[in-house]
């Protein structure tokens, strides 16, 4: 975990992550001991590959609204599904552990700041 992120139209600076529709990947807190239960290990945001934690905040109702965090604007886009990594990373059924738990996928509408512990506001 980071103390914030900076975050351009390309996504979180430094990140290894794609542009546009996937630049940025979000979890919902909810899903982490769901997902560590069903694959019967710990489980971390950065196990999974997942850039923002977000918590008490239903991600797949907000989907058609877009978020706020710190000065970032997200417009959700896709669903963040499981790849065949995360068998490697979680050990065998890792895959279905995650299935219905990834999150989601978002693209950058206005960059800026990203600390940690930021508010999050669904835009309406």
């Amino acid at each position: 975990m980071v103390a914030e992120a900076q975050v351009t139209p390309d996504g979180l600076l430094g990140d290894h992550g794609r542009l546009g529709k996937r630049a940025v990947t979000l979890i919902q807190a909810e899903h982490l001991p769901v997902i560590a239960a069903l694959a019967g290990r710990e489980v971390s945001a950065a196990d999974l590959r997942r850039n923002i934690v977000v918590s008490g905040l239903n991600l797949t109702a907000a989907r058609e609204f877009g978020l706020r965090i710190g000065d970032v604007e997200l417009s959700l886009t896709v669903p963040c599904a499981p790849c065949s990594r995360m068998e490697t990373v979680l050990g065998a059924g890792g895959y279905n552990a995650m299935r219905g738990h990834g999150g989601w996928c978002a693209e950058v509408l206005s960059g800026g700041v990203l600390p940690t512990g930021a508010e999050v506001t669904v835009l309406l």
